[in-house]
């Protein structure tokens, strides 16, 4: 299977201007492979199909991938420091897995309600060698260790994902939401303690769909 979607992520990767190493590709194969094997017991994501799977979830994520290592660069750290970042909701590992392989100086955590997607996450991190990668089975409420960025994609409407993350968040953390259109009504239902300083259009690789980035922090 990673032969023949190998040439379609390489093109992607090289249409987001990411700079991947060969084994990085690697690791996103071998991720994709766990995620379609794990899937016909544990119910990852509805997507089947692998070269659906490719764009729909990995290029998807990948898109992200630019933006998430800009702002990382701003941040100070310690030779040696890993930036924390939560994914909440993870499921399937998307993005969290794709930002752990393409982003080894942060250090993710996927957290999800339903066991055995943090079990997933775990394995991942095992079979991939990943000891940036941690699989998390919690309510995201629960979480009150802070990190600097707290990411999702299609997990719930802002108010939502900003209130429930809120303790996980540093008071200088950003939160990072990948939505699909720009989310115009959830972003007015914001608290007046959010602040949106930025949202980011994506344009992802053979997918035509609209999808941005909705950057938030704490006022």
């Amino acid at each position: 299977m990673s032969a023949t979607l190998r040439p379609t992520l390489e093109q992607g990767i090289a249409q987001l201007g990411l700079a991947l190493t060969p084994a990085q590709v690697d690791l996103l194969l071998e991720f994709l492979a766990l995620l379609q094997k794990w899937n016909k017991v544990y119910n990852l994501t509805a997507v089947r199909d692998p070269q659906e799977m490719l764009t729909h979830h990995l290029l998807d994520s990948l898109a992200a991938v630019a933006p998430l290592q800009q702002h990382v660069q701003t941040l100070p750290r310690a030779e040696g420091q890993l930036i924390p970042l939560l994914d909440v909701g993870s499921g399937g590992g998307l993005p969290g897995v794709v930002f752990a392989i393409c982003c080894p100086e942060v250090d993710v955590s996927c957290v999800d309600t339903v066991a055995k997607k943090a079990a997933f996450i775990q394995q991942a991190a095992v079979s991939l060698k990943l000891r940036n990668l941690h699989g998390i089975h919690a309510r995201v409420e629960s979480l009150t260790r802070a990190h600097a960025v707290v990411s999702c994609r299609a997990f719930a409407s802002l108010p939502d994902f900003t209130s429930w993350s809120r303790p996980a968040l540093a008071d200088d953390g950003v939160w990072f939401a990948m939505k699909g259109k720009y989310p115009a009504d959830e972003i007015a239902a914001l608290p007046a303690d959010v602040d949106v300083f930025h949202v980011e259009q994506l344009q992802v690789p053979a997918l035509d769909a609209e999808r941005c980035i909705v950057w938030m922090r704490k006022l």
